[in-house]
């Protein structure tokens, strides 16, 4: 293994920023998955970056005062989902959080897949991957899809004014193209009230 290979693939760490989850996949267009793996653990024993699990890596985010900080989760989904070939989309608690209606952060964060069902342990934070039908992840990577799930999970009857004014905000920028498009397979009492709730989109 050449130590360009190990300066271009430590560029493109950098290219991306710190915070970016990656596998040896991201990198076979430079070498062999082996020169590929050889560089990772070249870098990873100089602390440039941080083996999270069995072939997943970071390149750390670091706080002046807590030190090196854990991965977010949808970083974590999102090299996973490019590694696989899958889509992945946040539900649950933690969909609620990320659109910020709930300041919660779950220990088990859950994503939905058209991919295998599975796992993932990050420290004390478990990551979920669970399989799903085509048409709940007909959304997935949109922003209506991110608040179909965290409306799915506050439940109809817990969505105030604060929550409606909240899911505006985070949907600001949606279109009504976008929105006619991506309702489309939501339940019946989301896809009203996320209309009612943009009601005046042009």
């Amino acid at each position: 293994m050449s130590e360009s290979i190990v300066t271009a693939i430590k560029n493109r760490i950098i290219e991306h920023g710190r915070g970016w989850c990656f596998t040896p996949k991201h990198f076979l267009d430079l070498d062999s998955d082996t020169g590929v793996r050889s560089a990772l653990s070249r870098l990873q024993k100089t602390e440039m970056i941080r083996r999270l699990s069995q072939g997943l890596y970071d390149y750390p985010r670091e706080h002046q005062v807590l030190g090196l900080l854990p991965p977010k989760a949808e970083e974590v989904a999102k090299a996973i989902a490019e590694k696989n070939g899958i889509q992945v989309q946040p539900t649950g608690a933690y969909a609620a959080n990320l659109i910020g209606l709930s300041e919660q952060v779950p220990g088990r964060i859950v994503f939905l897949t058209n991919g295998p069902s599975k796992k993932i342990t990050i420290g004390n934070q478990e990551i979920w991957f669970r399989t799903t039908t085509e048409k709940n992840m007909y959304a997935s990577g949109t922003k209506i899809g991110l608040v179909i799930q965290a409306f799915k999970n506050l439940g109809k009857e817990h969505i105030d004014s604060v929550a409606q004014a909240r899911a505006r905000k985070f949907l600001f920028e949606i279109s009504r193209d976008e929105l006619t498009r991506d309702l489309k397979y939501a339940p019946q009492w989301i896809r009203s009230l996320i209309v009612n709730i943009m009601g005046d989109l042009g």
